[in-house]
């Protein structure tokens, strides 16, 4: 039994372990993980200090810090040195950012898709590919870094985000999100950290979190990170690499500004940080800003993918990787890909060439603009962040939401939105906001139809407590 008294101790947590068959520490982190899921642990709650909790469990606080880790792993809890352990702000949300099963009725502006109408265009392509006498081998195993050439198309696709690279340094991939957790998979350890924005894509967290990383929320100022909490997070929390999407940030929309984009290659080259730059948004602008990676391109693996400018269903990502992750990256794809889809490779690479894949993102670029001057009539008067060419933008809400309450409402109201909840890093407050994926509705009907229904919800304050 402990020493001390807790009866009338404040503790945000006090478990009870009985009958206990299992080694103690699991048992801690089973209970804590049941609470948390269950909802009796609210995101954000702040844990006991791990000694406190020792003493009141009468058990060695290696057997708490154990507990603790186990949890942490799975992204249920965050550390913050100087802090305390906090339950992570995304644990009551769905992270995986795709339509739901049988969700046809609802009018789609959470998931990011882009409009289909160049599909056609590709379909085209792919007619004159099937006409050649050795369109058979292209369902062969391809090379695993694929071909000089379908090199030689990336570097030109890459050159239009204004990133001068050659050919040796790039690696394909099966898109995006395949990349990121290549990149978790073959540079980083189970343990390590990253730093992150304190709102980011949730790609990157699940991944980390499959892979035993932990995300650490960089502090920002005027929605940039700065500095000295960059330096910071070096110094602390000891974090080994960065994930950065520069360029319309997801979820907010945020461009980086050169200045950080040089504060930030400094300090990677200076303390030896492993910079993951997500450029898979750089391309929807047609003058983008120079890339980190251009300022130090030996800390820097640059992913560019042709998802959102010409066609998701390519499955196809550029990986710009330095000489010195070349070996490791390399194994990490073979691994989770063995090799990417030799006809992808090939058909993209043949649309760069041409100039067919540029045309289809100019035509993307216009569409996504006259989308968004819908949006920006229909929201007039409401913050709603996001350039012309973005294909999402980021609403804020009145103080009467938040982003959890107002995504609940849309959907009972028959529109698909994603919550700031959903975004959220370690023990961030998410903003009162959502994203909206302005190109996802099938029409510029059902766009018009979805914003009537947010305008409706935005003016009359819906009592989202009825839906809990």
């Amino acid at each position: 039994m402990p020493f001390n008294s807790f009866d009338n101790y404040p503790m945000s947590w006090k478990p009870k372990l009985n009958n206990v068959n299992v080694p103690i520490y699991i048992a801690i982190a089973d209970q804590l993980e049941k609470d948390i899921r269950t909802g009796l642990l609210i995101p954000g709650t702040k844990l006991p200090p791990q000694r406190e909790l020792a003493d009141f469990l009468d058990v060695n606080l290696s057997t708490i810090s154990r507990a603790f880790k186990k949890c942490e792993q799975k992204g249920l809890i965050c550390a913050s040195v100087g802090s305390g352990t906090f339950v992570s702000s995304d644990v009551a949300v769905n992270m995986i950012l795709l339509p739901e099963q049988g969700s046809h009725q609802l009018i789609e502006l959470g998931s990011i898709f882009p409009d289909v109408s160049s599909n056609e265009e590709i379909t085209k392509y792919i007619k004159k590919m099937i006409a050649e006498p050795d369109f058979g081998r292209l369902f062969q195993y391809g090379l695993p870094g694929g071909t000089v050439w379908q090199k030689e198309s990336a570097v030109k696709w890459i050159c239009k985000t204004g990133y001068q690279t050659q050919p040796h340094k790039i690696l394909l991939s099966s898109g995006g999100q395949n990349a990121i957790a290549t990149i978790l998979a073959g540079l980083f350890n189970p343990g390590d950290k990253i730093g992150a924005d304190p709102m980011t894509y949730p790609g990157i967290k699940t991944a980390a979190t499959m892979l035993g990383i932990q995300l650490v929320a960089i502090q920002q100022k005027n929605s940039e990170i700065t500095e000295e909490s960059l330096l910071y997070a070096c110094k602390s929390e000891n974090i080994k690499g960065l994930y950065l999407i520069p360029d319309f940030h997801n979820p907010t929309t945020h461009t980086m500004s050169h200045e950080t984009r040089r504060m930030i290659a400094a300090t990677a080259k200076e303390k030896g940080l492993i910079v993951v730059e997500d450029a898979i948004n750089s391309c929807l602008t047609e003058k983008p800003l120079p890339p980190i990676a251009s300022y130090a391109p030996e800390n820097v693996l640059y992913i560019s993918s042709l998802s959102k400018t010409v066609s998701p269903g390519l499955r196809l990502a550029f990986i710009v990787t330095p000489d010195a992750f070349q070996k490791q990256l390399n194994v990490a794809l073979y691994n989770m890909n063995i090799t990417v889809s030799p006809l992808m490779a090939e058909l993209a690479a043949r649309m760069i060439h041409d100039d067919v894949a540029e045309k289809i993102a100019q035509k993307r670029r216009i569409y996504t603009q006259a989308q968004n001057t819908i949006v920006d009539r229909y929201l007039d008067g409401y913050s709603i962040l996001g350039e012309k060419e973005s294909n999402f933008r980021w609403l804020i809400l009145p103080e009467s939401f938040t982003g959890q309450s107002f995504e609940l409402c849309a959907y009972h109201a028959g529109v698909q939105v994603y919550a700031a909840e959903r975004f959220a890093v370690g023990k961030s407050k998410p903003e009162r906001a959502v994203r909206l994926a302005v190109t996802a509705p099938g029409s510029t009907a059902q766009l018009e139809k979805a914003l009537k229904i947010i305008r409706n919800l935005l003016d009359s304050n819906c009592d989202s407590a009825k839906f809990f």
